[in-house]
């Protein structure tokens, strides 16, 4: 089914086709701040880590970070694909972008309006000078997309956490050091294609969400009925995910919250022979784990996605990766996914996550602002 059919009222598809037809058919405040590393976000909060090599440090090879793995070969024909699709955020309760411009934008999570840097938004401000200055919380610092910073607040001092609820999902929104908050509203079209998938599965899915971050994907995707593992190496983001199962009331849901290394967990999970039918990915373009394992988005990019391949259940639904802050085209990892996915069928769908301004009601449709690139493979 094509994603315009499956989009939910919070998120709205455009697609436009790209070279012929039919033809084409087949993630820490990165996310307070652990950096994504072979397990981390980068968007996420935590204590902080070194997001680059040091001086004179040599990247290792593929083969030197997965000793005696080697990327298959794959044969057959590439899935079908679909370039470039943009799955647009729209204003949804719970959360909307207000405004953007000068290298700023403005948004409203839940009762606050907060202002953080945004390298994106090239253009001038839309609205009046005392619509920003009646923000809750700026972000103040380091404008880099890892860089440590504080907040400020012009109203009055706020606590670290306040609640907030998207898809009728409850959980805590968080200011971190990082100027992340804990959520990436334009993930949205995903998780409601999550939501679609296991509603229209007629069975419960198994999904597995790598770099998982605060969790709230794992709790939309177990709320809907899919059996959940969640992956991250940050012990704080993973205490973060258990507060926010408590607050959405999802203790009792399957959810396995797993902090480890992405790579060594997917490695073992090839070895026993696990499958999972959605697997998510949003991994770091550098990040460390807690054992000093190096991840370098270019270098290990191909071998994290052939691995999970391999996890993939005949029966799968889908495989979804997401990039941040990366200087790369949708096209690198839209050729990288159809090549993974050789032999197995399906489409390969590719493009940007962008969220739509929406004004001080969320009404008045705006410009669009980019946020990361995504590549997604489904069965049909």
């Amino acid at each position: 089914m094509k994603e315009k059919d499956r989009r939910s009222k919070n998120a709205s598809v455009t697609a436009a086709k790209g070279r012929g037809a039919e033809a084409r058919g087949g993630h820490h405040e990165q996310r307070l701040p652990p950096v994504k590393g072979a397990g981390f976000k980068a968007k996420s909060g935590g204590p902080p880590l070194k997001t680059a090599p040091e001086k004179g440090e040599r990247r290792r090879s593929v083969q030197e970070a997965l000793p005696g793995r080697v990327i298959r070969h794959r044969t057959g024909d590439k899935p079908a694909e679909t370039v470039p699709l943009i799955l647009e955020t729209a204003a949804t309760a719970g959360y909307h972008l207000i405004d953007s411009g000068d290298g700023e934008k403005l948004e409203q999570y839940g009762p606050y309006r907060i202002v953080r840097p945004e390298a994106q938004a090239l253009w001038p401000k839309a609205l009046a000078a005392s619509v920003w200055e009646k923000a809750d919380a700026v972000f103040t610092g380091d404008t880099d997309e890892d860089g440590m910073g504080r907040w400020r607040f012009p109203r009055e001092v706020l606590g670290e956490t306040w609640p907030m609820q998207l898809l009728d999902t409850d959980f805590l929104g968080r200011f971190t050091s990082f100027r992340h908050v804990g959520v990436f509203p334009e993930q949205l079209a995903h998780w409601s294609w999550v939501k679609d998938q296991v509603a229209a599965a007629g069975r419960p899915l198994k999904l597995l969400n790598l770099f998982g971050y605060t969790g709230v994907a794992s709790l939309i995707a177990a709320k809907a009925g899919a059996e959940v593992t969640h992956v991250d190496a940050s012990k704080k983001a993973i205490g973060w995910a258990r507060e926010n199962q408590t607050l959405a009331r999802a203790d009792k849901l399957p959810i396995r919250w797993i902090c480890d290394d992405a790579m060594k967990f997917i490695q073992r999970e090839e070895r026993r022979g696990s499958r999972y039918d959605i697997l998510l990915a949003d991994p770091p373009k550098f990040g460390r784990g807690p054992n000093g394992e190096v991840w370098q988005l270019f270098d290990h990019l191909a071998a994290m996605l052939d691995i999970c391949r391999e996890i993939l259940s005949p029966e799968a639904r889908g495989l979804v990766l997401t990039a941040y802050s990366i200087r790369a085209s949708f096209y690198s990892i839209h050729e990288l996914m159809r090549e993974t996915m050789r032999g197995r069928g399906g489409r390969v769908e590719s493009g940007e996550l962008i969220i739509r301004e929406g004004g001080l009601d969320g009404k008045e449709p705006g410009r669009a602002l980019s946020t990361s690139l995504f590549s997604r493979w489904v069965p049909k």
